[in-house]
């Protein structure tokens, strides 16, 4: 089993930053997807960015330019920078990791950003 714990969400204006951690601990195998998702209100989950543990990243186009996906494999840890953040951003942040055809997910972070 592999187990998710995120950290780093809050309240921000517009303009603002935060910085989301996940920390994944348990039976994680060295060859892995771990990743940011996010789900607003009335609206289905979706792909914020992902970063393969040999560094390739995958980032939805809305944030493109804004967020910056990282991970530190030694700690099986990957971490979201959110800079410029909009209201349009508010939702909760869920973290993921995938090996193979099994997907683990985190609690979830809630995140809102201020007009």
């Amino acid at each position: 089993q592999v187990q998710l714990v995120e950290s780093g969400g809050g309240l921000v204006q517009a303009g603002g930053s935060l910085r989301l951690s996940c920390a994944a601990s348990g039976n994680i195998f060295s060859i892995n997807t771990m990743g940011w998702y996010r789900q607003a209100p009335g609206k289905q989950r979706e792909l914020v960015a992902d970063m393969t543990n040999f560094g390739s990243t995958n980032y939805a186009d809305s944030v493109k330019g804004r967020f910056t996906i990282s991970r530190d494999n030694a700690k099986n840890t990957v971490f979201l920078q959110m800079n410029s953040l909009k209201p349009e951003d508010t939702a909760v942040y869920y973290c993921k990791l995938r090996h193979g055809y099994n997907d683990y997910w985190g609690q979830g972070t809630q995140v809102t950003v201020s007009s």
